[in-house]
């Protein structure tokens, strides 16, 4: 039977090398992490049946350190313009 008890719970010690200095941290007002936003690091179009999906990767610097993540370029452009006014002026020059 699916039954937790409580007495089979140990001891938890918090393992120092783990923890997380939050010096370097930032957090909004609702305590949450804020990640920055560094630059626009490739584009690519995502081809369906019908459609097609223009993205964007990201790089993010955040708490665990560098991350990228894939996003839709519209939404994404909405938020951030100064990021795509940014890569079109580097990949002019680059032409």
């Amino acid at each position: 039977h699916n039954t937790f008890h409580v007495s089979n719970l140990k001891k938890c010690h918090a393992d120092e090398p783990l923890a997380i200095p939050l010096d370097g941290l930032h957090f909004d007002d609702k305590l949450y992490f804020v990640e920055e936003l560094v630059e626009i690091v490739d584009r690519e179009v995502k081809r369906l049946k019908r459609s097609q999906i223009p993205l964007v990767k990201v790089r993010w610097n955040s708490k665990r350190g560098p991350e990228f993540t894939w996003e839709h370029e519209d939404q994404f452009w909405k938020k951030h313009p100064r990021l795509f006014a940014r890569t079109a002026s580097s990949s002019s020059v680059a032409s």
